[in-house]
């Protein structure tokens, strides 16, 4: 479908909408588990953040690369002095950037936000250099307090309908979505990392990692990590 130039403008104006009320950043927490699945030695070269927000990520993993590659609907005054900055609609189009471009490309918190996530993956994955890696993190549809939100209210915790809470995720995926759609995509030695840390249900309190609760059950959010194939 050919999109006329008010529906691109509208579409524009909605996605920046949605974008802004992320403010720009995720919890430290899912920044750590990016952070603890990067250490691969010599990653080096080019860091490719789609969706990049205010450019945090890059203070928990910069001292791993040369360069960073901000993508987003919005630019936010605090990114980053070094970011590459490009603007960009995730839900229209292709990334302006060279195939084959970033050593990692990371997605944090983004693809429950967007409307089509394997046009995503596949984005993602052409930007990748051959036996580079894509990471992508989202909401835990499995730990126990989205089922139980599931279960009582049917909804998942993330995706709730409700006056005053989240608005802008529209699309929940489970571990076996993330692991389809990035083997579809052609990723390679795909896993599932979580966060270890989760909010107990009825409360603002959070499982105590050190009695034993942690792993999917007691994780917010998960990361997937795939690998393209080296030519």
């Amino acid at each position: 479908m050919i999109l006329s130039t008010d529906s691109k403008k509208i579409a524009q104006v909605d996605v920046e909408n949605r974008a802004r009320q992320s403010l720009g950043t995720s919890s430290e927490l899912v920044y750590q588990m990016v952070s603890r699945t990067l250490v691969q030695p010599h990653l080096g070269g080019v860091l490719v953040d789609v969706g990049c927000g205010n450019g945090k990520l890059w203070s928990f993993v910069g001292d791993r690369f040369d360069y960073y590659v901000g993508v987003d609907a919005v630019h936010y005054t605090d990114l980053p002095i070094q970011t590459e900055f490009i603007p960009f609609n995730l839900d229209i189009g292709k990334v302006p950037l060279p195939e084959g471009y970033a050593d990692v490309v990371c997605a944090v918190e983004i693809i429950e936000h967007l409307e089509n996530p394997r046009a995503f993956i596949r984005e993602l994955v052409k930007l990748t250099k051959p036996g580079g890696l894509v990471i992508v993190t989202t909401p835990n549809q499995l730990s126990l307090l989205s089922k139980l939100t599931l279960i009582l209210k049917n909804q998942f915790n993330a995706f709730q309908e409700a006056a005053g809470l989240y608005p802008t995720h529209i699309t929940a995926l489970l571990e076996v979505d993330l692991i389809r759609i990035f083997t579809e995509c052609g990723l390679t030695e795909v896993q599932i990392e979580y966060s270890h840390c989760g909010r107990i249900p009825f409360t603002s309190w959070h499982w105590p990692k050190s009695l034993g609760f942690h792993g999917r059950a007691f994780s917010d959010n998960i990361l997937c990590i795939g690998q393209k194939l080296k030519m």
